[in-house]
């Protein structure tokens, strides 16, 4: 397999090495696997494209490059240009640092990058390590990530249908808060929502007296429902959601077009 691989965390980020060591493994000795990172850290910005700005792309060894963009860019730059004469099989996004379970799909780089590959028409994949009391601070936080995640990339591969309609199949993997001996098994998922979790901010004055804002995460520990993506990470299970491009809110459209 042809293999491309980015994340939000940058390209210096020790999850990013993990992912390295995974592809490898999904690629074979005959396989390739090519790195296309931000040059630094771009954790939140979800699909962000750099659309109304040029970008410099450098290259830092064989098959491994930085771009001043985001994570999607990463992927357009992967598809577009360094890989432009043979494109990916597959391409892998991670692995991030922290979960990218429940609401904070929505804010995640890690996932705008498997969203862009999605809709550029590769099998996309972003893997995000949960960390919590017992994992943060082992030898390895992403351990379980690396013991684990090459046996469920194929898992997944080995089901991936033919005929995925007008939004391609993307899918998350959350790899649990524990070493990877205490992990359960795998579980699909729904992507969850933690009851009362909200992004918020945080003041802090400066020592000039100016007042400046930290964008500040809900707590990671609020379990939301049972069966979700955060709730099966939370009881030791790697949770495998597959997900779609597509916001429609389809339980809703015969509703609005009834009484509209």
């Amino acid at each position: 397999m042809r293999i491309l691989i980015t994340n939000d965390d940058g390209i210096n980020a020790p999850g990013l090495k993990t992912l390295e060591g995974v592809a490898n493994e999904l690629a074979g000795k005959d396989g390739e696997v090519w790195v296309v990172a931000p040059a630094f850290e771009q954790s939140g910005v979800g699909h962000c494209i750099s659309y109304t700005h040029p970008m410099m792309v450098s290259k830092m060894g064989e098959r491994r490059y930085a771009t001043e963009g985001s994570p999607a860019d990463c992927v357009l730059v992967g598809l577009h240009d360094v890989m432009k004469d043979a494109r990916p099989d597959l391409i892998l996004s991670g692995v991030n640092r922290g979960n990218n379970s429940a609401e904070n799909t929505l804010y995640s780089g890690t996932i705008g990058a498997a969203i862009e590959g999605a809709l550029q028409g590769v099998t996309s994949i972003a893997l995000s390590q949960y960390y919590g009391v017992h994992n943060a601070d082992i030898d390895d936080p992403f351990e379980a990530s690396a013991v684990h995640g090459a046996d469920v990339v194929r898992r997944i591969l080995a089901q991936v249908p033919d005929d995925q309609g007008d939004y391609r199949l993307l899918f998350n993997i959350n790899f649990p808060p524990v070493p990877a001996k205490e992990v359960k098994g795998v579980q699909v998922a729904r992507q969850g929502r933690r009851p009362d979790v909200y992004f918020g901010v945080e003041p802090h004055m400066s020592p000039s007296n100016r007042r400046f804002l930290w964008i500040k995460g809900g707590d990671q520990r609020v379990r939301p429902s049972n069966g979700t993506d955060a709730a099966v990470n939370l009881d030791g299970y790697i949770s495998v959601t597959p997900m779609r491009a597509d916001l429609t809110a389809h339980d809703a459209l015969e509703s609005f077009a009834t009484n509209l």
